[in-house]
């Protein structure tokens, strides 16, 4: 009894840390611009819901007005029900140029009853290939869960509902290129990528189900914004509203740690770190550094 017990505590804490994540307002008219699929993507509710559908002839997207410099981001999302086999609900921060930066959450779909695949990668001067890939601990398409980056000079750390699932530190200093120079904006969208999302695109997006709807809700950017070549973190003013910059220099303590470990240890089903045969010459730089 007490080794079920401890097994399942990891589990008790995400559910309590999901329930504890707090609704905040937000408007989604003053945040985001709705950029691509015409009336697919829609904003409702007085700005507080904003979604993306997808259908044959074309996906849908948005980005948001400010860019940033550093923050802590978050947004709750509820995702494609059903047979969302061949789509791909895009969540992610980047930046412009041939040598961008970007930090991706992305959402695999798959056939009913089969589980999503959350796919996570850090790009840097144009470069990524750092993908680690996870389940998630609950069903992502029958209510809202809070999708988080934090993003600050020292670290990356990835989050679902309050639960870190992923950290990638600065590591330059050993000559691991970062992503910390370079402003980037938020951008979502919802598209079809079926010659490789599911099972490497061996199941092709069911047209009869369209329109694939993702609804978001509930964004928060406790954030350095980026303005006319300036941070508003290097000024006297505060970071945001609540001016809570905590997040500047916000690591994991010894209970996030812990709970990082236990999700890659039950959820995680890919990592680029271990992936010795696809880096026949060697695995990246940051996979061998503490």
């Amino acid at each position: 009894m007490a080794n079920v017990s401890a097994s399942i505590a990891p589990l008790i804490a995400l559910i309590v840390s999901s329930i504890l994540m707090a609704a905040t307002a937000s408007d989604f008219y003053q945040d985001f611009d709705l950029t691509w699929g015409d009336s697919r993507a829609k904003i409702l509710n007085n700005g507080r819901v904003l979604t993306l559908s997808l259908d044959k002839a074309s996906g849908s997207g948005f980005q948001s007005k400010n860019e940033y410099l550093f923050g802590q981001i978050d947004m709750q999302l509820m995702l494609v029900r059903g047979n969302s086999a061949g789509t791909v609900t895009a969540y992610y921060l980047s930046s412009k140029g041939s040598t961008w930066d970007e930090i991706d959450f992305e959402f695999l779909g798959n056939l009913s009853g089969d589980p999503y695949i959350l796919h996570t990668n850090v790009f840097s001067q144009g470069k990524g290939n750092r993908e680690q890939q996870f389940y998630l601990w609950f069903d992502p398409t029958t209510d809202f869960h809070t999708y988080s980056i934090l993003w600050n000079p020292q670290r990356i750390i990835f989050s679902v509902d309050g639960a870190p699932i992923r950290e990638f530190k600065n590591m330059e200093s050993r000559g691991v290129p970062v992503p910390i120079s370079q402003p980037m904006r938020i951008y979502s969208s919802l598209w079809n990528a079926d010659d490789w999302a599911t099972r490497g695109g061996l199941v092709k997006t069911d047209w009869t189900q369209a329109p694939f709807t993702a609804s978001y809700r509930n964004f928060n950017a406790n954030a350095c914004v980026w303005s006319n070549g300036a941070s508003s973190c290097n000024s006297n003013s505060q970071s945001s509203a609540s001016g809570n910059n905590a997040w500047l220099s916000q690591e994991l303590d010894s209970t996030s740690q812990k709970r990082l470990k236990w999700v890659q240890k039950n959820y995680m089903i890919y990592n680029y770190c271990t992936d010795s045969e696809r880096f026949p010459q060697g695995l990246p730089l940051e996979c061998n550094l503490s």
